[in-house]
């Protein structure tokens, strides 16, 4: 596998990573053109075809995030291989590459990687990778949030209706990306995200999205209130069954905007899947208890493919 020539990804790749993603479905919410386009600047995304495979990677990733899981240094992050046979490809990549990590690897597939116990797969281990695994609940659940596990979610969604019941949902288009780019940049003003470096690099990554909205595949809202936007939200379809939620943000000042927000979009956004993926948690303790307190149907479970010695 020759990675001189790859490609920076581009709007223009568009078309030929959305091939590859209709004829083999993710199920991990990373694998979207939407999302790669909007970290791509931040992560430099790169791919290459190779084999029928679409092979997607970043020189840059551990320089940003620090360090990669297995703790080596100048490792090449990458992810599935997008095709009909991923695990051959993973080989032809650990076979080329000096020092790569495959990164987000759904559980089932390094599972199968590690049963078929070929003298090919000697020298590789599996790192579970909790911190990336996706939230999925069912649509139905948060659409009526029933039941007792609930409550306090359904309390505050009716809170925020019963405070503020000239409210109006909209459908995210063009004409609201100015308002919508408001609550961004207060909210980022109220948080201190300047002072964090991935929260400036998801503000970055905001900013693409309501660059280029009109080329991207987003489906989403946004609340606005005394003509103001409260909240807003920018999701797509993962997959026939799933859609997944790239970007929510609410002003917390006005109580229950985020259950608001939320059970709108699942509302009035998703009415074609059964299934919502949130993304996944970072590691991040308040991400993990606003996730956990939704009470997820199931996890989307990913691991990490490295070398062993």
């Amino acid at each position: 596998m020759d990675l001189t020539k790859a490609k920076a990804l581009e709007i223009t790749d568009k078309e030929l990573i959305g091939r590859y993603l209709r004829l083999y479905p993710p199920i991990i919410s990373e694998l979207t053109f939407t999302n790669l386009f909007i970290w791509r600047n931040y992560y430099y995304y790169q791919f290459i075809e190779y084999d029928d495979h679409l092979v997607i990677f970043s020189v840059d990733y551990f320089r940003k995030r620090k360090k990669s899981l297995s703790a080596r240094s100048n490792t090449l992050f990458c992810l599935p291989p997008i095709g009909p046979t991923p695990e051959k490809v993973i080989h032809e990549i650990f076979t080329s590459i000096a020092d790569v990590e495959i990164h987000r690897i759904p559980i089932s597939l390094s599972e199968r990687i590690c049963a078929e116990r070929k003298s090919s797969y000697q020298g590789f281990k599996v790192l579970i990778d909790p911190d990336n695994w996706d939230y999925v609940y069912k649509r139905e659940k948060l659409l009526t949030l029933a039941g007792r596990k609930l409550y306090r979610k359904r309390r505050w969604l009716n809170r925020f209706l019963e405070k503020y019941p000239a409210h109006e949902f909209h459908l995210f288009s063009e004409e609201w990306l100015e308002a919508c780019l408001k609550l961004q940049i207060e909210w980022c003003d109220m948080t201190e995200c300047r002072a964090n470096e991935d929260l400036i690099a998801e503000q970055e990554a905001i900013l693409e999205a309501f660059n280029h909205y009109s080329e991207l595949d987003f489906r989403g809202g946004l609340i606005l209130l005394d003509g103001k936007c409260i909240a807003y939200t920018l999701g797509e379809k993962l997959n026939e069954d799933t859609a997944v939620i790239h970007i929510e943000k609410a002003l917390s000042e006005y109580d229950g905007a985020y259950q608001a927000i939320n059970n709108s979009f699942v509302t009035k956004c998703c009415r074609d899947v059964n299934f919502i993926n949130r993304e996944q948690d970072l590691g991040d303790p308040g991400l993990r208890k606003a996730k956990q307190s939704y009470y997820p149907d199931f996890m989307v479970e990913k691991s990490v493919l490295v070398r062993s010695v």
